[in-house]
């Protein structure tokens, strides 16, 4: 620290060196003395006087029988006023008293704003704009030349502003509303409303920056409104996408797709558990999560179609209960291999924590990587169905499954793989779902009727329409709760779709063709 504070020095005016030399005598004397000389050093905006206060705050700092002021360094004792070592013999530390204390907590709160540490620096920033003094101007203002981090840069202008707005000079009153007023934040807004009462000659342009401010304040609310709402939307497309292709494209209505996305999850819990030991691997836990959530559920989901599903085409309500049936032994069979609490899946450290947008909008990283996730899931299914002989066999047989055999085409098979591949995706969603929601038995069961919304108002058997009623909903959704509470707009969103079903009962995106007519 004193080595950075020396090289500090090179970049101080003569003014401010003066003024930390001629400080430094006074530490010295009585307890009067050494306040005035701490405010004085507080003031210099001297680098070196923030490890040399310091030093006097944790009784430290030392001073010879001569007058000089010595400060640990280690093992060894500096001259403060030119760095270089010094004799101990004789010296004795600095006393302090409650007048002292209370000039060195100004005095290291103004210091911070020329700290090394960018983070002491903002929070010197940060405790400098709440207590809007004048006397802080000069020093921010020399803070504020030499600072280079532009988040901090940004608060130390904020500061300065409310600073001056309590000083004397007009011009840097009227100047500071307008620079307040373009910041766009919320402590802007209360500086302003506390300044508009002690300053009535200025109440016009202040009202015009307050104003600004909520209108910065509105726009940022709906964008995160707006990221809420995709975030919600995502989810429900993960959990939505799978339910596209077993009822959407198979035409089964599978009541278990909510606990194959729940198996996902305890996928995930249990791939994070077996690499908790192996610190290389741990890291990646989520990822190897996805392939292993993807084919546990699959392998269950053929397991399933092939056992009984298979029987039960053409049957819709004995599809119908069956899979109800299956949901509640599934649920019952994680209950008794796991237990009814809920379980801890922890986000690695890429998904943790909160990032500002440009316009300080707020935004968690694990949902922002869950609408990335949602994305990337959708286009491979889509490249899956589109690109590969599986998803040309599968749409062979969803539109004439009698052509379809008659050209070699095992119907069977492509069945029970369209089924797993629906159950897969239910488990993918799973691994999502695992970083936002608790992972307990019931996890599934809040989402099997959202997604059978989302298939339904998109258009069955679209992916395009699956994507669309997933981001309209959810934004929806978002928008209406502040208004009506949750429960309420989950209703209102389920009166929309029936009255809209009663319109276009195929759906925003209906398939055309024969797959549409049978």
């Amino acid at each position: 620290m004193l080595r950075i504070s020396l090289l500090l020095l090179l970049a101080l005016p003569a003014r401010a060196q003066d003024a930390f030399t001629a400080a430094l005598p006074g530490l010295a004397g009585g307890f009067g003395d050494i306040a005035a000389s701490v405010e004085r050093l507080g003031a210099s905006g001297d680098p070196r006087a923030l490890p040399l206060l310091r030093a006097l705050q944790e009784g430290r700092l030392q001073k010879a029988g001569d007058g000089r002021i010595l400060l640990p360094d280690g093992a060894r004792l500096l001259d403060a006023a030119t760095g270089q070592p010094a004799e101990a013999a004789g010296a004795e530390a600095v006393r302090l008293n409650n007048r002292v204390r209370q000039a060195l907590r100004g005095a290291l709160g103004r210091l911070q704003l020329v700290s090394p540490d960018p983070a002491e620096r903002l929070a010197a920033a940060e405790a400098v704009f709440r207590s809007r003094s004048a006397e802080n101007i000069p020093l921010l203002q020399a803070a504020l030349a030499r600072e280079t981090v532009p988040r901090i840069r940004t608060q130390m202008e904020l500061a300065l502003a409310a600073s001056q707005l309590v000083g004397s000079d007009a011009e840097a009153k009227r100047d500071a509303v307008a620079r307040l007023g373009a910041s766009g934040s919320v402590e802007a807004r209360a500086v302003l409303i506390e300044a508009r009462n002690a300053n009535p000659e200025m109440a016009t342009a202040i009202e015009v920056s307050i104003a600004t401010i909520e209108r910065a304040l509105a726009i940022r609310r709906a964008a995160e409104t707006l990221f809420q709402g995709l975030s919600l939307g995502s989810v429900l497309l993960l959990a939505a996408l799978g339910l596209a292709i077993t009822f959407g494209v198979m035409g089964v209505i599978n009541m278990a797709h909510g606990e194959f996305v729940m198996l996902g999850a305890y996928a995930t819990f249990v791939v994070q558990e077996a690499c908790r030991g192996i610190p290389w691997l741990a890291p990646w836990s989520l990822v190897l999560s996805v392939p292993a959530a993807f084919l546990v559920t699959a392998a269950c989901g053929a397991l399933l179609e092939r056992g009984l599903i298979r029987h039960l085409y053409g049957r819709p309500l004995e599809t119908l209960l069956m899979t109800f049936g299956v949901g509640m032994i599934l649920q019952q069979a994680v209950r008794l291999a796991f237990g009814a609490q809920n379980r801890e899946v922890l986000s690695p450290p890429w998904m943790q924590g909160t990032i500002l947008l440009p316009g300080d909008i707020a935004v968690t990283q694990n949902r922002l990587w869950i609408i990335v996730f949602g994305l990337i899931v959708l286009g491979l299914v889509f490249a899956a169905i589109r690109l590969t002989r599986f998803g040309l066999e599968m749409r062979a047989v969803v539109q004439n499954r009698r052509i379809a055999a008659t050209m070699g085409i095992r119907t069977g098979r492509v069945d029970a793989m369209t089924f797993a591949f629906g159950s897969g995706l239910a488990g993918m969603a799973g691994v999502a779902l695992s970083q936002i929601d608790n992972v307990s038995p019931n996890l599934g069961t809040g989402y099997i009727i959202d997604s059978f919304m989302v298939v339904v108002f998109g258009g069955v058997g679209s992916l395009a329409g699956t994507l669309v009623g997933a981001m309209s909903l959810g934004v929806v959704n978002k928008l209406l709760e502040p208004y009506a509470g949750a429960v309420l707009a989950k209703v209102f969103v389920l009166v929309a779709i029936m009255l809209f079903i009663q319109r276009r009962p195929k759906g925003l995106f209906a398939l055309k063709g024969r797959a549409a007519e049978s």
